[in-house]
């Protein structure tokens, strides 16, 4: 038997980060928790808002969401960028976590981020 999802299953899932995420951070190791996401690991953040997220189809199937470009985002700490966390700061929860080209950042300078992809693909 066939699987299948409604596109507006999987949208659900994209729009709760898009509607609630207000941060995004740049952090050295994989954070697991708000607090490594928000501070223990982080080297950098930048505020976000629903704006910064489009949600449409998918690359192969399925739905994701595009996050826009950040430019010019502040670095706080020195050290090694290897992930990139999304944070909904008022309710404290982090929200998504994924891997980034890793990038030896240095406080005080800047950092561009680039667009970059969550997808979610058709069961198959």
């Amino acid at each position: 038997m066939a699987k299948s999802v409604h596109d507006d299953v999987l949208d659900q899932a994209l729009n709760y980060i898009k509607n609630n995420c207000t941060r995004m951070t740049l952090c050295n190791a994989q954070p697991a928790t708000y607090a490594h996401a928000n501070a223990d690991y982080k080297l950098a953040d930048v505020t976000m808002v629903a704006g910064n997220f489009t949600v449409q189809n998918g690359d192969v199937s399925g739905r994701k969401a595009e996050v826009a470009a950040k430019l010019a985002v502040t670095i706080d700490t020195t050290g090694n960028a290897t992930h990139v966390a999304l944070l909904d700061v008022s309710n404290s929860k982090l929200l998504y976590v994924t891997t980034c080209v890793a990038q030896s950042l240095t406080a005080g300078n800047t950092v561009d981020i680039p667009a970059w992809d969550i997808e979610i693909t058709d069961p198959s």
